[in-house]
């Protein structure tokens, strides 16, 4: 697997590079074709905290993963802790599906940060079509509260979303 490592507020040591090297190995073993995986970790600081984002695209979907730790070595832990559970957990969901039919890829085509008062981040996606199943997968995959997506069956914009009774919801588009 290839490691894009970089700080932001913060100089990556050695140390520090051969420690990630090391924890994101282990994930190897779930991945096919890991050589061809181009994995981005991008280290953080924020107060005493160190925050840890770890984004790995494969061909059908996108593993993210982001934890924020007083400890680097414990945030590092944590964040590929939860990048295995993940795999492990939605291994066999994406193995039942037929993946290989859809790009299941979350594709961002601009991300900038916005002038107004009250938005704080906008972002740009190409919108993939697919059915609610795979969108409630790559939904958890990347680990977000909403995912927006384009219904196979019936062709409109649609937004998937979690429930606070640990339900989903869609909403669809006229």
């Amino acid at each position: 697997m290839e490691l894009v490592i970089r700080g932001s507020k913060i100089k990556v040591t050695d140390a520090m590079k051969s420690y990630i090297e090391e924890k994101l190995g282990k994930l190897e073993k779930y991945l096919e074709d890991s050589n061809s995986i181009r994995a981005t970790v991008v280290i953080k600081v924020k107060g005493h905290n160190q925050i840890v984002e770890i984004t790995i695209p494969l061909k059908s979907f996108i593993l993210r993963s982001e934890e924020s730790q007083e400890d680097f070595y414990a945030a590092v832990d944590k964040t590929v802790d939860k990048l295995e559970r993940q795999i492990r957990k939605n291994k066999t969901r994406l193995m039942s599906k037929n993946t290989k039919t859809y790009d299941f890829s979350f594709s961002e085509i601009e991300d900038y940060e916005e002038d107004a008062e009250n938005i704080i981040k906008r972002k740009k996606v190409e919108v993939k079509p697919m059915d609610e199943e795979e969108a409630i997968i790559q939904m958890e995959l990347l680990n977000h509260q909403f995912y927006m997506y384009k219904d196979s069956n019936t062709g409109s914009y649609s937004v998937v979303y979690k429930r606070k009774d640990g339900g989903y919801g869609i909403i669809e588009s006229e």
